[in-house]
């Protein structure tokens, strides 16, 4: 039998910053790993492959064009597109990922979303 060996999202040096945050967590969301800062959803990250290579920004649809106006490179994510997302590829990945790590430990309003409550399960009697 192989043991399967996880591999280390490369990107989690990200969330460093929300480390000190008493309200930071970090979650699997599907291949990403994803901050949140109490009960809300705010950046997930993932190094897989396009479109699953970067930063998704949880946001509302009616903060994405104030938002790319601050950060041009940002782009609605062509499977999630009611979030943003921000390609490991771009050139300037790693300075935009940071501030916008930044803006989430600022409790930026524009930032963040309350995920849906799970569905129970019916226990079978």
């Amino acid at each position: 039998m192989k043991l399967k060996i996880k591999r280390k999202n490369s990107l989690q040096w990200l969330f460093e910053p929300l480390e000190s945050d008493s309200e930071f967590t970090q979650r699997k969301l599907f291949s990403f790993e994803s901050a949140y800062l109490g009960d809300r959803l705010y950046l997930a990250v993932s190094d897989g492959e396009e479109p699953w290579n970067g930063m998704l920004i949880c946001t509302a649809r009616e903060h994405h064009d104030s938002l790319q106006k601050q950060f041009p490179e940002l782009v609605s994510h062509e499977v999630l597109g009611k979030w943003l997302y921000l390609s490991q590829n771009h050139p300037v990945f790693e300075r935009i990922a940071t501030e916008l790590v930044e803006l989430a430990k600022k409790r930026d309003p524009r930032l963040g979303v309350d995920p849906k409550p799970r569905k129970r399960r019916k226990l079978k009697s």
